[in-house]
Order: structure tokens, then sequence, then C-alpha cells
């Protein structure tokens, strides 16, 4: 595995998959997740190998959260990241979440940007230490490739527009993205999101219901695109993330700045 610097805190560590045995420990990881766990649908091909896979991950980076204490094999992944910035769209023919978004202004801009995708976590690790980790692995891999900007796809669990009116209505008024970087929603995709009137909405309640990803988003100066989508085989409905990294919360660059500026100059 690459190293992204000096990160580990106790037995968990934050690496950069290198080989293809690593990508596929992710991908099992991703396939308990998505599929085990939140009812995803699985082709015959993706339930015959148990793992969730698509082109864009021979391509992309992974960010890696393992284990030491599981040993050296493909169980010590307990979380992980798919990250691409422009060099790996360029390979791949396009950013993952174009398939859902018009990401157009983002895209446009003279900066580099990063998506970030595939998240989830071994359900024995949903804790902060390991979503610290994986923010770390995130800070030093952004100021190793002075990224400027991230983005990518969260999700709410499940695919009842009504029932996640709420949320969606509440991200909308709330965080909705400066015109200049607001992704939307495809028009054959399009679901509104300002669902619910303000004076209707309440906002603690709305807000401690949102997935602690979502939240962790937001809580580092992120905004959200025009529009909702609909994703029957993962059954959710996506909202397109945008952070600016000079947003990020001031604790994470301080704090990370030192160790995340040491990454080996060839890490991916």
């Amino acid at each position: 595995m690459g190293s992204l610097g000096d990160l580990r805190a106790g037995d968990l560590d934050v690496l950069l998959a290198e080989s293809e045995e690593e990508i596929r420990a992710a991908q099992a990881l991703r396939y308990r997740v998505f599929y085990g766990e939140r009812g995803a649908k699985a082709s015959p091909e993706t339930a015959a190998c148990g793992r969730d896979f698509d082109a864009y991950d021979e391509i992309a980076d992974h960010l890696l959260v393992v284990d030491h204490a599981l040993g050296e094999g493909p169980d010590r992944v307990v979380g992980t990241y798919r990250l691409m910035r422009r060099d790996h769209a360029r390979r791949a023919g396009g950013f993952y979440t174009a398939n859902e978004y018009d990401i157009s202004a983002i895209v446009d801009q003279p900066i580099e940007v990063m998506e970030l995708g595939r998240s989830c976590v071994d359900v024995r690790y949903r804790t902060r230490h390991t979503m610290q980790q994986l923010w770390r692995g995130i800070a030093a891999y952004v100021f190793h490739h002075n990224v400027d900007l991230m983005f990518g796809c969260a999700s709410l669990h499940g695919t009842d527009i009504e029932a996640l009116a709420p949320s969606l209505s509440y991200l909308y008024q709330n965080h909705l993205a400066p015109e200049n970087l607001r992704p939307v929603t495809l028009p054959q995709f399009y679901q509104p999101m300002n669902l619910v009137n303000p004076d209707q909405l309440n906002r603690a309640r709305v807000v401690a219901a949102l997935p602690p990803l979502m939240k962790g988003y937001l809580r580092l100066g992120g905004f959200v695109g025009d529009g909702a989508f609909v994703d029957s085989q993962f059954n959710t409905t996506d909202v397109c993330i945008v952070v600016k990294t000079d947003l990020i919360a001031e604790k994470y660059f301080r704090h990370y700045d030192r160790t995340a500026r040491r990454m080996p100059a060839n890490a991916p």
C-alpha cells in the first residue's frame, strides 16, 4: 500500500491502494455495505464475485483505512474512499458524477478538482476515530496534489422523495451552492429539492437525521447542487456536494499540514 505520510493512529492507518488485491479488498467492503446492508440491487456478475466495481476503479486512487490488528489480509481494510482528479477523469472519459449531474460549472474552473466517491466504513468501525482517519488521508492527498475543490455524490437512504422532502428542502434552503459552482441534476433525472416551506421544518430534527457523512461535508463548509437524483440500483437519493478546500475546518490543515507535506513525491 502507498504511504500518505505518517498517519497511523493506534492500529488504524490510512494508505493508498497499490495492488489489485488491495483494490479488490475495497470493492469487497463496498459490496458488504452497499448491497449487504443498504439494499442495493446487484447484477448477477456483481453478486457472483461479491464486489462492488465499475470501470472507474481501474483508473482512480483508492484511499484505505486499515486495521493492523487484523493482520495482513484483505479483511484489514475497514474504510475506503475513491478519489479522482482531472488526470483520472481524462483517462476515464469523464467523472462518475457527470452520469447524474451537469458539473460543467465545476470542471470549467481553472483549478485542480477532485471527485470523492464510493465512501464506506465497516459497520464495526463507524466511529469518530475512523472518520478522522479518513479525513486525515483526504487532507494529505489534497495538500500533495494542490486540490482546490472537492465534489461528489452524497446519499440519503431510500428512494421515497416524499419521505426525504424535509432533508432535501433543508439542504436546498440552507446550503445551495453559489451559481458559479453549482452542479445541476441532468434534466432526465431531475428531482426538485425545495419541497417543504422553511417555517414547516424542524431544523434541529432534520439536521440530526442527516447521514453522518453528509453532516461532515456541511461542517466543512460544503454546498449542495440543485436537484436530487434517485438511484434505484443503490436504493439511495443523491445530492451533489461541493467543498472548497480553503473552507475545510482549519483544525485539519493546521494539525495535518506537517505530516501531509511529508507525503512522498512519487505518491500516485
